[in-house]
């Protein structure tokens, strides 16, 4: 989430956003209820800023790119990236108006695509 853009209005308050790394649409830092995001809510993608393997920032910057969807046991739903130049995993909350075409397309595709062959469910 490089390239950050802080502008203040009258009621001083302060929205920060940033070009999605894929898509190229400026996006809020934060989501429609408030939340802070990292990530586009149109295509999902997201910049590598953030080292979580040993904190802090990061100098990578490669394009993070949404692979799965991760359930919590709270019932919480986490994006997951992997980073397209150093392959590093990030978890990422899922926002209230991320796209939810995008979100139920990763969610279900384990289940429509199994790496194994559906006919032997036939056989048990």
């Amino acid at each position: 989430m490089s390239n950050h853009t802080t502008t203040t209005n009258n009621n001083t308050l302060s929205l920060s956003t940033f070009a999605c790394a894929w898509c190229g649409l400026t996006v809020s830092a934060y989501a429609a209820d408030g939340a802070p995001r990292n990530h586009c809510p149109s295509c999902l993608h997201s910049r590598h800023v953030l080292d979580h393997v040993e904190g802090g920032p990061s100098e990578c910057e490669g394009r993070m790119s949404p692979i799965a969807i991760a359930v919590l046991r709270t019932g919480d739903w986490r994006v997951i990236h992997r980073c397209v130049r150093c392959d590093e995993l990030t978890s990422n909350p899922v926002c209230t108006d991320d796209n939810q075409l995008i979100l139920m397309r990763m969610a279900v595709r384990p289940l429509a695509q199994p790496p194994f062959p559906l006919e032997a469910f036939g056989t048990l």
